[in-house]
């Protein structure tokens, strides 16, 4: 791979981080803390849907930020020609 690949290639890699940690970092700290009260008049399954987020909601948030990684990383390795046979 050629350092201007591979510089592009990281590039890719760290935007998609940036935004799936801001991703988790709104759904996490913000659902659950920064943004509860407001959260709160919506009702999931009985429970107020601030407290769903800091109990479960960012659990599958997280789980859901995972799978989404690693279908664009595999969609960049097989642009880039790095991906595993």
């Amino acid at each position: 791979m050629s350092d201007q690949n591979l510089k592009n290639y990281w590039s890719r890699n760290l935007r998609y981080l940036v935004i799936l940690l801001g991703l988790w970092f709104l759904c996490s700290y913000g659902a659950g803390i920064f943004f509860k009260d407001a959260l709160d008049s919506i009702r999931v399954g009985g429970f107020k849907l601030g407290f769903w987020f800091a109990q479960q909601g960012s659990i599958y948030c997280f789980i859901i930020i995972i799978f989404i990684y690693v279908s664009w990383m595999n969609k960049l390795d097989n642009e880039f020609d790095v991906h595993e046979d």
